[in-house]
């Protein structure tokens, strides 16, 4: 696993955060908000933690709102972000080993706790095969 995975959220997003910082106690949270259930914009998020990779202070990162949409929609608006929005661990392990993400959305209505658990622990431990995904990775240009 890494040593600091950057994770932030919406309001929507706010419980299941909370609920995979206690459920995985051994990752070093970069914790960048929001950090109550009152209402704010997913945007200002998704760009706080593609500002926080970018800038190094993490090399992953776990982004969750309502539904993981808006906010992987966000994240993605940055050139050096692949966000995958997942729903399932083989989903989360696929987008790590085909895609090179460097970013899982969740959904914080649609993903219950324990799967989002498994699933950031898959995305955290599974590398990029590479291979015959990496000319596929190379046309969407740099990350």
């Amino acid at each position: 696993m890494l040593d600091t995975v950057a994770i932030a959220c919406d309001h929507g997003g706010f419980a299941l955060k909370e609920a995979l910082k206690v459920a995985l106690p051994d990752l070093n949270w970069l914790d960048l908000g929001t950090n109550s259930a009152a209402s704010v914009d997913y945007p200002d998020f998704g760009h706080k933690l593609a500002d926080a990779i970018r800038d190094g202070k993490a090399a992953r990162g776990i982004l969750i709102c309502g539904s993981g949409i808006g906010i992987s929609i966000a994240a993605n608006r940055h050139a050096h972000i692949r966000c995958a929005l997942v729903h399932d661990v083989t989903g989360a392990r696929l987008c790590r080993q085909h895609n090179d993400a460097n970013v899982l959305a969740l959904g914080g209505r649609t993903t219950g706790d324990v799967v989002a658990k498994e699933c950031v622990e898959a995305f955290l431990s599974t590398a990029f095969e590479g291979g015959r995904h990496q000319k596929r990775i190379d046309k969407l240009g740099p990350c």
